[in-house]
């Protein structure tokens, strides 16, 4: 029953859009995130997730709009919903989803993640 210091996680890694583990809770992973430059169009067959802004800013494109995320903010994506996150400058990203979520959902390519690390 440790404390988690966001500021000190983030600092641990540079990669972007290469989530870390860095909490669990009744089958959910809490994920901290870079984003920088887009990423790949997906969507999550059973999953839903949430996406909370620590730093910076990203926008999530949908098909038919673009919502932009700020600090302190979040948004919860539906579980089937098209989506794309996309920040122009590094934004830092708490994620918080099912453990069985695979990063890029129903689209397998280079920007895959299936095995996450834990810091």
């Amino acid at each position: 029953m440790d404390k988690v210091n966001l500021q000190e996680k983030l600092e641990s890694f540079s990669a972007h859009w290469q989530p870390k583990i860095v909490g669990e809770l009744n089958g959910q992973y809490v994920k901290l995130v870079k984003f920088q430059g887009p990423f790949v169009w997906h969507h999550h067959e059973t999953e839903d997730e949430m996406f909370m802004v620590v730093r910076g800013r990203f926008r999530m494109e949908f098909r038919d709009r673009d919502v932009w995320i700020e600090e302190g903010e979040f948004i919860i994506v539906p579980h089937g919903v098209e989506h794309r996150p996309v920040a122009d400058e590094e934004a830092h990203v708490l994620l918080f989803e099912p453990s069985s979520t695979l990063n890029t959902g129903n689209t397998e390519n280079e920007m895959t993640v299936r095995e996450l690390e834990r810091i």
